[in-house]
């Protein structure tokens, strides 16, 4: 895709924004969830702020609707350029990336399972709209609406395709964390999507150091890389993956019949065309054949050696919740293996808990984290399984598709078919 000069020259200038932010001031640093400060609710929220958010509210639907209309339309890849780099600027540093439909995820969760904790209608709203978006015209939010997306996206310079195995591997990643994002709100830990996102301290143009790192380490692999955080990592793709293969509507790469001429498959930097299928040979399809049969027999097992390993590790991520970390400070200060327990003691009489009380406490919690982690482990495990038998079977195609799962409606492989350029040329002359 040819871009103009004004558009490098804007590129450039959100670039060296995200640089300049490893040297900037911590202006709006990010939420510490172990300072033990409690948040003071609001009574009466101010009327500004309840506007703003349904501001944002309409510009998120504003951005995913324009962005349908750019894809199934339009066909414009350059439209949906210059929408990504208005998210960047709207939803990434001027709402400084917040509210966020990927974090919204452990808001969800929290008021699920704490009855005393209401989300607010904004948050819900950033969580649902995107979803329903899916199920309609795909992955419409990734496309352009999702800043985190947008800045991977418009950084990749020098795309590499990794092999399928790999991608497929590595996206279990994306499993796990919303399994562990899942069940940190679930027991009141933490928001940990919020926590570490790798972005925030960028649009915010300062924060804590470790996550500027994290941040710019994640740009440059970008560079390479199409959307990695996107692909292998963000628990609410994992959501929109799975709708997506569903959806009403889905993107087609050429506006009429394919030719074949592979140069779409090069466009993707996201490994999400799907080539024509050929015969399987007579040997190849008896091997594939039984490897299909040994991968649903290693469903079950997968499951069971995943939700053990989850049960393994509960124990040390129950020490995540602030109740399990006191209990544990104040037991150490008892049987003498720390000195200073100091800021325990205060904390702890700051609670107003008997000792027996704050025991009681820390072991109804451990328990919630041992069901929890061993269901989270036992879904991983079954990602791992599923994705296992999905690569036993061979689906018919007699044209190149876009991966309704992995395709992010980005637009890049329209232009790259030769049938899309005629019917443009065609419309040119016309008007």
């Amino acid at each position: 895709m040819k871009i103009s000069s004004l558009g490098k020259i804007f590129c450039g200038v959100v670039l060296l924004c995200a640089v300049g932010a490893v040297f900037g001031a911590e202006r709006f640093p990010p939420p510490e969830f172990d300072s033990g400060y409690q948040q003071p609710t609001m009574v009466n929220p101010g009327a500004r702020s309840n506007v703003l958010e349904y501001v944002d509210v309409a510009v998120l639907v504003a951005v995913m609707s324009l962005t349908c209309f750019l894809v199934y339309k339009k066909r414009s890849r350059k439209g949906i350029f210059w929408l990504m780099l208005g998210s960047i600027l709207y939803f990434g540093f001027w709402r400084e990336g917040c509210i966020c439909s990927i974090g919204a995820i452990g808001n969800v969760v929290l008021s699920v399972f704490d009855t005393n904790y209401a989300i607010p209608l904004a948050g819900l709203l950033f969580f649902v709209l995107p979803l329903v978006f899916t199920l309609f015209f795909g992955r419409a939010f990734c496309a352009a609406a999702c800043p985190l997306g947008a800045i991977q996206d418009i950084v990749l310079l020098k795309p590499v395709a990794l092999p399928v195995w790999l991608a497929g591997t590595l996206r279990l990643f994306a499993y796990a964390y919303l399994a562990i994002a899942v069940l940190m709100a679930a027991t009141g830990s933490a928001f940990v999507i919020c926590r570490y996102d790798p972005f925030i301290a960028i649009f915010r143009l300062g924060g804590n150091v470790n996550m500027v790192v994290v941040g710019g380490c994640m740009l440059l692999i970008a560079v390479f890389v199409g959307r990695p955080y996107c692909r292998f990592l963000c628990p609410y793709g994992v959501i929109l993956r799975q709708l997506s293969r569903v959806s009403r509507k889905r993107v087609t790469i050429t506006p009429d019949e394919c030719i074949k001429c592979r140069l779409c498959e090069d466009a993707c930097p996201f490994g999400a065309i799907n080539r024509p299928t050929a015969e399987w040979a007579e040997g190849d399809y008896r091997v594939n054949k039984k490897r299909l049969g040994v991968n649903i027999l290693l469903l079950p097992v997968l499951v069971v050696v995943f939700g053990f390993a989850g049960y393994l590790l509960s124990g040390g991520a129950s020490r995540a919740h602030v109740t399990v970390r006191l209990a544990d400070r104040i037991y150490a200060e008892e049987s003498g293996e720390v000195d200073d327990t100091t800021d325990a003691s205060v904390a702890f009489r700051g609670t107003g808990m008997t000792i027996a009380e704050l025991y009681g406490n820390a072991a109804k919690v451990q328990k919630q984290f041992v069901f929890g982690s061993i269901l989270a482990g036992a879904l991983v495990g079954l990602a791992a399984g599923v994705k296992l038998i999905r690569s036993s079977i061979q689906w018919k195609r007699s044209e190149y598709e876009a991966d309704r799962a992995g395709c992010f409606s980005c637009g890049r492989c329209f232009k790259y078919c030769p049938i899309e350029n005629v019917r443009l040329k065609k419309l040119s002359e016309q008007c």
